[in-house]
């Protein structure tokens, strides 16, 4: 999200609490951030709780509210009048963070207040920013919908009432974002999974840990598949490593300290050690790498590992297979030396743009810096970071790669380039990635023996082509609208006889395709051609042949290709040599 939309967001949260605040007046607001397709703002509102019918009526409230042009303005308070300010309003989630930033130090608070043209004070707000100067530069707003949520997202505060919306620069841009919307609702990849059958949740399982059938493991084994093959050609080599690992494996890595809310704590019978479901690979390769003495003619040694990984997120947060508790990642990691650095980035940037050209979307490229202002979310020294950073924005000016600036993005333990792919309708999806780390080895106590005989600390890289394969499945899934392309497609031919005298030509033909790698099914059901046909297109198969007496007799087939209304005459031969190219070359 660029500056300026950050802030048109932002400032119609503000707008919306006015709005609430008009319409319910004993509302108590939360918070109200800019978030990547909008915004939110969370209220308190008592007893009575807002409908979507107050929704329309906010929204309208707010609309009047943005042609007023009621200025932005910036003033600071001493943090102990701003909190006798707030505790006056009887805004008591305000209250709460105020003192909050008083026990952190904090001398002055910034507020923001929403002065109308005759110069009344309209509503006024505890706020860091930033904000556009009025309301007028919001050229278009929508409210989207009402959730609950906890009071700062811990299930033990109160369940406040949030109420999301969206902001652009104008009319247009908003039109085009509901649109997108309209059409990822249809390529919702949790309605297609299930209407494709590619997997399944259960209750007895627990909330963000997918089983797949064979058909959805199927896609997840090619997705893997793929991705070895291209990190095996720049000399990637698969381990294993074990799903659960001593607790002081991720203290030392520091995954302890910065990560550790968000990992699943594992109980031991016989023993009182802390061990944790592993979160992450990097601290388990880093061991590999220790289990002997390495020399400079041994760097770079590269890792790559499938294994499960686990996190606990929040219930309210699983959302099919974009957010899961339970996920592999095509996850790798180069331990080389300095000078090695280069050329270990240009070689993965290189299978990336592969990746990126196989599966069709297009992307940008951030550099993922840390948040200076916030120096206590990272690991290691300032000269260790800005030494990272340099080499890192570097490599990308040397390859003429364009890039836009992520501060605060970066991972806790180094900066990194994040591929930013776009996917059929537009939707922005971080799913690659590179990643400079000094930190971790020496945390490790990670050497090797230079060439002049002297112990020296490698460089770790970290990568990943398209991050999880279950995330990246339920993206295809979106990409594709579930019509996946040949090599992907779980069945890639469908032969439905026209009768039950025409099975064993049917059959014959699908061994014949089965000998060449094709993935073919034969429809037996006791069900009319016209359905059998319907059954096949929901189910988006990328081909279907029909075989009846003549077809049983011809050299040539009659071809329904998916998304054609013309049936296609091929012959045999030409077509069984088709599918093969378009598998082999993944099309």
């Amino acid at each position: 999200m660029d500056e300026k939309l950050l802030k048109i967001r932002h400032t119609a949260s503000h707008v919306m609490a006015q709005a609430v605040l008009e319409l319910f007046p004993d509302a108590k607001i939360a918070i109200g951030p800019a978030i990547e397709d909008g915004f939110y703002y969370d209220f308190d509102f008592g007893k009575k709780m807002p409908t979507d019918d107050d929704l329309k009526e906010i929204e309208k409230v707010m609309k009047h509210i943005i042609k007023q042009n009621q200025k932005m303005e910036q003033y600071d308070v001493e943090t102990d009048e701003a909190i006798k300010y707030l505790k006056k309003k009887k805004q008591p989630y305000k209250v709460e963070l105020a003192e909050d930033l008083k026990k952190e130090g904090e001398k002055k608070l910034s507020f923001y207040v929403m002065v109308a043209q005759d110069g009344k004070r309209k509503f006024n707000d505890m706020c860091a920013g930033p904000h556009v100067k009025s309301t007028k530069e919001i050229g278009a707003v929508k409210l989207m919908k009402l959730a609950g949520a906890y009071w700062r997202g811990n299930e033990k505060n109160k369940m406040l009432t949030r109420i999301y919306g969206t902001a652009f620069a104008s009319e247009n841009d908003l039109k085009q974002y509901l649109d997108m919307l309209a059409e990822a609702e249809k390529r919702d990849h949790r309605k297609l999974g299930k209407e494709l059958g590619l997997f399944v949740f259960s209750e007895l399982i627990g909330p963000g840990m997918p089983m797949y059938t064979p058909k959805g493991a199927l896609i997840r084994k090619l997705i893997i598949n793929y991705s070895n093959e291209l990190q095996g050609k720049i000399g990637y080599q698969e381990v294993h490593t074990p799903n659960i690992n001593k607790a002081e494996l991720f203290k030392i890595s520091g995954h302890y300290d910065k990560y550790k809310d968000d990992m699943l704590e594992v109980k031991s019978h016989y023993t009182d050690e802390q061990y944790y479901l592993k979160p992450m690979n990097c601290p388990q390769h880093t061991q590999i790498y220790a289990s002997q003495l390495r020399s400079y003619k041994d760097l770079p040694i590269r890792f790559a590992d499938f294994s499960n990984l686990y996190r606990d997120e929040k219930p309210g947060e699983l959302n099919g297979l974009a957010r899961l508790r339970c996920f592999a990642q095509d996850d790798g990691h180069c331990f080389c030396r300095e000078d090695q650095i280069q050329q270990e980035f240009n070689a993965v940037l290189e299978a990336i743009k592969e990746v990126m050209k196989t599966y069709k979307m297009d992307y940008w490229i951030r550099l993922s810096l840390r948040d200076k202002n916030h120096k206590e979310k990272y690991i290691g020294e300032d000269q260790v970071w800005d030494k990272a950073e340099g080499i890192l924005e570097s490599i990308l000016k040397d390859n003429k790669i364009e890039y836009k600036i992520g501060e605060g993005e970066a991972a806790f333990y180094g900066p990194k380039m994040d591929l930013m792919a776009k996917d059929a309708i537009g939707r922005e999806w971080q799913l690659s990635t590179i990643q400079i780390d000094f930190s971790m080895p020496n945390r490790f106590g990670l050497r090797y023996i230079d060439k002049d005989g002297s112990e020296k600390t490698p460089v770790m890289i970290h990568r990943a082509l398209i991050g999880s394969p279950e995330r990246f499945l339920g993206i295809l899934i979106e990409h594709y609208a579930g019509a996946f392309p040949v090599w992907l497609a779980p069945i890639q031919v469908q032969i439905i006889p026209v009768g039950a005298d025409f099975v064993s030509n049917c059959q014959k033909l699908a061994e014949e395709l089965k000998s060449k790698g094709i993935r073919v099914e034969v429809d037996q059901a006791d069900e009319t051609v016209g359905n059998k046909i319907r059954k096949a297109e929901k189910s988006k198969v990328p081909y279907m042949l029909v075989i009846g007496e003549k077809e049983a007799k011809s050299k040539d087939l009659q071809v329904r290709i998916r998304g054609k209304k013309e049936v296609e005459l091929i012959g045999r031969d030409e077509f069984f040599d088709r599918l093969v190219e378009e598998i082999h070359g993944r099309k």
